[in-house]
């Protein structure tokens, strides 16, 4: 029998000449291994020469959740990904790695988060809000984010996580619960914070890349040529070192509005949707276990429909346009 994982393990390669600390990370669920796989191609070419670091400091963190991961399953006692802070006092294995993880993160800069989903369809970033002074998720680096976004290849790109996620609260929070902690978790205004969310509240920017399906072949490759572009973007390696990314038209960029939990394992989607799916107003995206449709409140697309929702949890989410200018 496999024993609980004690220690995270963190690569570090600090340049000679002063520069940004980026932190890299992936496996914060388990199962999402392109970053993983990717990381260890550019520890590689680092040790072998290949590569140089020019200046600043480089931090890999290939398997955020050794637990999830020793598992291969999303999460280990709880989702890593939601409620992260330092505990007061550790209640779960998310919690222990917390502990360390965010103090590594604020040592930081910036992140380069590497996910993967459980649908088909190509990668894409996630990014911060607009600068704002708000109470949410006060912010003053979406120029850094935006820039960083549109040079990693994407086709797409997508804001709003916080503020949808406030959203979706909210209404858990108006629902009654049974006192467990999961359901205390999954209720806490604190829930929509993860590695990236937790970074920005530092003071630091941060990037999502969903890299692809979770068993994609090409997914280890997309998350490599991003890492080499993150780091030529913040001039730490030389513009050689990976092919600039010239895209035949700007990415898509989208808003997060609203997010749908599962209230009942009876609840079914209508079709097989995957993540981008166009919707139109009024259209059919399932059923509840009561019989209730479950409609489409506008045109846009759906995102993240998962059909392994537990109840309580995000079924899926809606996304509309955006406005947001990339540079």
């Amino acid at each position: 029998m496999s024993s609980t994982p004690t220690h995270l393990r963190i690569h570090q390669y600090a340049g000679l000449q002063p520069g940004p600390r980026l932190l890299v990370t992936s496996a914060v669920h388990g199962n999402e291994i392109h970053g993983t796989r990717a990381m260890a191609e550019i520890m590689r070419q680092l040790d072998a020469g290949e590569l140089t670091l020019r200046r600043g400091t480089l931090t890999l963190v290939p398997i955020v959740n050794p637990l999830a991961h020793q598992l291969n399953r999303r999460e280990g006692d709880r989702n890593l990904n939601r409620n992260l802070r330092p505990p007061v006092v550790a209640q779960d294995f998310e919690d222990r790695i917390a502990r360390v993880l965010c103090p590594l993160i604020a040592q930081h800069n910036g992140i380069l988060d590497l996910h993967s989903f459980q649908g088909n369809g190509p990668a894409f970033a996630m990014i911060g809000p607009r600068n704002n002074s708000g109470e949410l998720e006060p912010f003053a680096q979406e120029a850094t984010e935006s820039a960083l976004a549109a040079a990693l290849g994407v086709t797409r790109i997508v804001e709003g996580w916080l503020s949808t996620y406030a959203l979706g609260i909210a209404r858990r929070q108006q629902r009654s619960h049974d006192g467990s902690r999961r359901a205390s978790l999954i209720s806490d205004p604190h829930y929509g914070v993860g590695t990236t969310e937790y970074m920005r509240s530092t003071g630091g920017w941060a990037i999502t890349l969903e890299c692809g399906q979770h068993l994609d072949p090409n997914g280890p490759e997309v998350a490599r040529l991003a890492i080499l572009r993150t780091l030529v973007f913040l001039g730490m390696l030389d513009a050689s070192a990976v092919e600039p990314h010239r895209p035949a038209q700007p990415p898509e960029v989208l808003q997060l509005h609203d997010v749908i939990d599962r209230e009942d394992m009876g609840d079914q989607f209508a079709r097989e949707w995957a993540s981008f799916d166009a919707i139109e107003t009024g259209q059919l995206i399932g059923t509840r276990a009561s019989g209730e449709a479950v409609l489409a409140p506008g045109a846009g697309r759906i995102v993240f429909p998962n059909v392994k929702s537990q109840p309580g949890t995000e079924w899926f989410y809606l996304a509309r346009p955006s406005d947001r200018q990339l540079p």
